[in-house]
Parts: C-alpha cells; structure tokens; sequence
C-alpha cells in the first residue's frame, strides 16, 4: 500500500503540473503546447525517447455546428427570397441539404466537407513506447496496448454549468436536428409538390438555428476551465504509467503512452495517431483515460450523440472481471449521452478500445466544462478517487497482458 500511496502521490503532482501551472490549456493554444512540453519531458524522464506528432487542428468543437447553423438561416432567407426568383428556392434546398449532411457526419464522427474547409491552427501529439521484456530480456511483443489521456482543456459554456442546462441542452439539441431535417423535407415538399406554406412553417427552423448560433457564440467568449478532472487526470495518469512501465516493463505487451492534444476540439490528436501508428502495431487495443479524479472506477458501456458506440466485448468482460475480483475498489459500469472519448476515434479506426472514467454511479461526470475543475477539488484522500482508479487501471494493463 506504500508503493500505491507513492504512486498516486505522483500521479497528483503531474495533476498540479498541468491543471495548476498550465491551467488554460485550451486546444492549439499556447497553453496546450506547454502542456505536450510538460509530458514530452515527463516521458524523457521516465527514460523513456518521447516522440511528437503535429497536425492541424480547427480549434473547437463548437464550430462546425456554428457553421451549420448560419446555412440553415441563409437557406432560410434564400428560399423567402425564391418567391420573386424561384430559382433561389433550389438553391436554398441544396443549401441545407449541404448543412444537414455535414451535422449528421459530424454527430456521427465523420469527416466532412466543413471540417476540412475550417481554418486550422497547430497542435500536437507527445508518445512514448515501452517494449515487452521477459525474465531473459526483449521479447517480441503479442499485442500492443494504447493509453490515452488527453491534455487539453475546454471553455466553460452554459449549458455545462447545471444537470438543468445540460438535460435542457440535450432536448434542444434533438429538436433542433430533427427541425434541420424538417426544413430540407419543407423545402423538397415546397419545390416538387408545391406547398405554399413550406417557408413559413420553416420559421420554427430559423429560430432553432438561431438558438443554436447563439449557444456556440457563448461558449467561445468563456474562459477555460483549469481542467483538473477533465483531463489533467488523464493525462497525469499516463505519465505516472510510463515511469511505472519504464522500471517494470509488460511481458507480452508493447505499451503506446500517449497524451493526445486537441481532444476538446474535434478529436484531432488521436484521430492523427491512429491514422500514422495503427499500422505499426500487432493486434491493438487502446483504454481511453478520462476524468479519474472524483469518482469511479468505473468503465463506459456505451457513449455517443445519436448511435451509441460500445467497447470491445472483450475489453468490456475484462473490466467486469477485474470489478468482481476487486470488491474493495467498488468498481462499476457508466455511459456517457451527448457526449464520446478517445475510445470512439479507435473504434472507428478499427482498434479494440474502451474508457476508464470516473463517472459518477448515477451518470454525471464531476465538474465537466466547470470553472470549479480545479485541483482543489480532487479526491486524492487515502483510499479516495485517485488511489481506487489507479489501482484498478493497474489491475487492467496486468490482467490484459495476461490473457
């Protein structure tokens, strides 16, 4: 228990580093390039060769939806305009067609056509890798494992401030893309059957898109949250494993540790590295870290905007393994709705994943988007947040180079 208490001592420094010193690490901004710098030394270290990846980034996840929003207004005004000139009217159609296909690939984690068209700023990615090494020495390594902790940060917008904003923003967010939709079915029904009410009753629309331009213009004028929970405890962790790895390497598992940037914008950073690194691997899995700091373990069942993504099985009966062996660390299973982790960009890029989080068992993800994500805040008491997700993240990366 010495070695643990030491351990998670660690763990809480590199939180206190990064949440403390490095507060505003807001994605491709200075702060986050601090950040890569504090982990890149971190890995070195450790006596570990850290390795960067840069790539561009737009910078925010709000957006695309921004974008999306004012071409369903300017859809709206042209299709009004279309009375005195009907060609318009097509265009107005093709203009929110454009708009809504872009949402529907940007809820889905699809790559569009407006994400390659924004602006991009630099980011970037910092790694390590720990070969497998037996009681003889090096071996070759059966599988390769990816950790993953983010260590961006985000704004603090009003529709995270409350678990009343935010069920509010749930419910506006559904309405609003089903008006979306509304308005491009209007608009066909309008030119090919002749409804005369098809642009009045868009009106509905127009005040949804509104709305939504509206929220994504808040959230940009607010500050950074200091990020403790989200994801200093991610990434914190993955620095406290490469020194826990360097001295005590897998046997069978060659270990990626990465602290991804840009996270908080649209996922860049691991969509960047399992796209360059996936093909050097053998058999990959990959464990999203997220938020460890004030509640769990616990492991996500599922996570998504409208269809739910869910880990590997076999990562998933793992966890659920190491729950019932562990009785004492009170783990358990979550889901996150409205919401995704790295887990997801590996999925899609066809690598076996899941996250461990430290979800609250009725759901809620302590001081998410919250000025109040302070270090301060932090469960690092005997026995508290920090020390049963480090033991049971442990217990995971033991059990699954084991299997």
């Amino acid at each position: 228990m010495t070695t643990i208490t030491t351990r998670v001592s660690r763990w809480l420094e590199h939180i206190k580093a990064l949440a403390g010193d490095i507060p505003d690490r807001l994605p491709t901004s200075a702060g986050e390039a601090r950040a890569s710098e504090y982990c890149r030394r971190g890995f070195a270290e450790a006596g570990l060769a850290p390795r960067t990846d840069e790539f561009g980034s737009a910078g925010s996840v709000f957006l695309p939806h921004q974008v999306v929003a004012v071409l369903m207004l300017a859809g709206f005004a042209l299709y009004r305009i279309g009375f005195g000139f009907p060609a318009l009217k097509w265009l107005a159609l093709l203009v929110s067609v454009f708009a809504v296909t872009c949402e529907i690939m940007e809820i889905t984690l699809r790559p569009h056509l407006i994400q390659a068209l924004l602006p991009k700023r630099p980011s970037q990615n910092v790694y390590a890798v720990v070969e497998p090494r037996a009681a003889g020495g090096a071996t070759a390594p059966i599988r390769d494992l990816v950790l993953i902790g983010h260590v961006d940060s985000q704004r603090t917008p009003i529709i995270f401030s409350t678990p009343g904003w935010m069920r509010a923003y749930r419910l506006f967010s559904t309405v609003a893309f089903v008006s979306f939709i509304g308005q491009v079915a209007l608009y066909a029904g309008g030119l090919l059957l002749g409804w005369p009410w098809a642009w009045t009753v868009s009106i509905f629309t127009a005040v949804m898109a509104h709305l939504l331009l509206f929220l994504c213009l808040q959230a940009h004028r607010t500050r950074s949250t200091a990020g403790a929970n989200d994801n200093a405890t991610g990434a914190g962790l993955v620095l406290t494993l490469a020194e826990d790895l360097a001295a005590a390497p897998l046997t069978r598992t060659r270990v990626w540790l990465l602290a991804s940037g840009c996270e908080e914008a649209l996922h860049e950073g691991a969509k960047t590295f399992f796209a360059r690194h996936k093909g050097e691997m053998t058999e990959p899995r990959a464990v999203a870290l997220e938020m460890l700091g004030c509640a769990g373990p616990a492991w996500l069942e599922s996570e998504g905007f409208v269809l739910p993504l869910r880990p590997a099985p076999e990562l998933l009966r793992l966890a659920q393994r190491l729950a019932a062996e562990n009785p004492d660390l009170g783990a358990y299973p979550g889901k996150v709705m409205g919401g995704v982790t790295e887990m997801s960009d590996a999925l899609l890029a066809g690598v076996p994943a899941i996250t461990l989080m430290g979800i609250t068992r009725q759901g809620l993800a302590p001081y998410w988007h919250k000025p109040s994500d302070t270090v301060e805040n932090m469960d690092a008491a005997s026995g508290g947040a920090l020390e049963r997700n480090y033991r049971f993240v442990r217990a995971f990366i033991e059990a699954l180079d084991k299997a």
